[in-house]
C-alpha cells in the first residue's frame, strides 16, 4: 500500500519535471544564444589566422600571445604589445571615469525623484527612459553637436566673448567620456531610485534631530543604505562603457581607441580572428571579475543590513 509520504513525494517530483520542462525551451535559447557564441569565439582564439581574414583549423596560440606580445616584422624580436596595454588602460580608466560622473549626477536625481510625491515619481522615471526610445548612435551625434568646434557651446562661448577660437573637444578622452556619461546615466539612476524609495527617510529626520550637518546624514546614514544601489548602478555603467564601441568610434574618431574599437579592428581590416578572439574573450574575463566583485559586496552589504 502506498503511504501519503510517498504520493506527496512522487507529487513533487513530477511537478519538478514539469517545471524543467517548460522552462527547457528558454534554456536551450540562452545555452544557443549566448553560450554558443562564446564558444566559438573560445575556440577561434586557439586557432591560426587565416591568410585573408577567417581562421586556420590549426591549433595555435599565437591568438593570445599577441594580445600581450607583439613580433617585429623584420627580425621577429618580441616587445611588450604597449598598444595593446594603452588601449586597455584607456578603456578601464574612461569606463571608471565615466561611472564616477554618472554616479555624481545619478545619485542627486535618483534622489530628487525619490524625494517627490508618489504620483508625480512616475512622470519622471518617464521622462528619465525616454532617452532609451532613441538609438545609441542618434544619441551620440546630438552630443557631437553640441560639442564639435561649430557646435553649441562653442558658438556661445565665441558670442559671449569668452573665447576668441573654438574649443577643440571634439576626438579626445573628454569627448568620450562626456558622450557615454550621457549615454549610460540612466543606467545609473534607475538602480539608484529603487534603492532610494525603499530608504526610510525617518531615518535622516532622526540623523538632523542628533544634530549630524548634511553631509554626515549622507555619508553615514544614506550612503551605507543605499549602497546595493550604488555598487548595482555602478556595474550597469561600468561594464557597457569598457566594451563601447559607438561612442569612441564618433567621438574619438578612431585616434583614442577602445577595446571594443581594437576587438573590430581585428576582424576587420587586421584579418587577424584569432587576435580579436583572444582580446574578446580578456574582455569577457575583465568583465566577470567586475561581477564578481559586485556580488561579493552585495552579498556583504545584504548580511551587514540583516546583522
Amino acid at each position: 500500500m502506498v503511504s501519503p509520504q510517498d504520493v506527496s513525494e512522487q507529487r513533487q517530483k513530477k511537478e519538478i519535471r514539469d517545471r524543467w520542462f517548460l522552462s527547457a525551451p528558454a534554456l536551450i535559447l540562452i545555452l544557443a544564444a549566448s553560450v554558443g557564441p562564446l564558444v566559438i569565439v573560445l575556440l577561434y582564439s586557439f586557432l591560426a589566422p587565416g591568410n585573408y581574414g577567417d581562421v586556420k583549423w590549426e591549433f595555435s596560440t599565437e591568438g593570445w600571445f599577441n594580445v600581450l606580445f607583439s613580433r617585429d616584422i623584420f627580425d621577429d624580436t618580441v616587445s611588450l604589445a604597449d598598444a595593446h596595454f594603452l588601449i586597455f588602460w584607456r578603456s578601464v580608466k574612461l569606463a571608471f571615469a565615466t561611472t564616477i560622473f554618472c554616479l555624481i549626477f545619478g545619485f542627486p536625481t535618483a534622489y530628487f525623484i525619490a524625494t517627490r510625491a508618489p504620483h508625480n515619481r512616475s512622470l519622471w522615471l518617464f521622462l528619465i527612459t525616454i532617452p532609451f526610445w532613441t538609438n545609441m548612435l542618434i544619441r551620440t551625434f546630438a552630443i557631437q553637436e553640441v560639442i564639435r568646434s561649430e557646435g553649441i557651446i562653442n558658438t556661445l562661448l565665441l558670442k559671449i566673448g569668452i573665447i576668441s577660437a573654438p574649443i577643440q573637444m571634439m576626438f579626445t578622452d573628454f569627448a568620450i567620456m562626456l558622450g557615454m556619461t550621457y549615454v549610460f546615466l540612466p543606467l545609473m539612476v534607475l538602480p539608484l531610485y529603487a534603492s532610494l524609495e525603499k530608504l526610510d527617510f525617518r531615518l535622516v529626520e532622526a540623523g538632523y534631530d542628533l544634530y549630524a550637518s548634511r553631509f554626515g546624514v549622507l555619508w553615514r546614514i544614506v550612503i551605507p543604505l543605499v549602497k546595493p544601489g550604488i555598487i548595482a548602478g555602478s556595474i550597469l555603467v561600468f561594464v557597457p562603457a569598457l566594451s563601447s564601441y559607438v561612442v569612441p568610434r564618433v567621438l574619438g574618431g578612431g585616434k583614442n581607441l577602445m577595446v571594443g574599437n581594437l576587438i573590430e579592428l581585428q576582424f576587420g581590416q587586421g584579418r587577424n580572428w584569432p587576435l580579436g578572439a583572444a582580446l574578446s574573450v580578456t574582455l569577457v574575463i575583465i568583465v566577470l571579475f567586475a561581477m564578481l566583485y559586485y556580488v561579493r559586496n552585495a552579498s556583504k552589504s545584504g548580511g551587514s543590513a540583516h546583522g
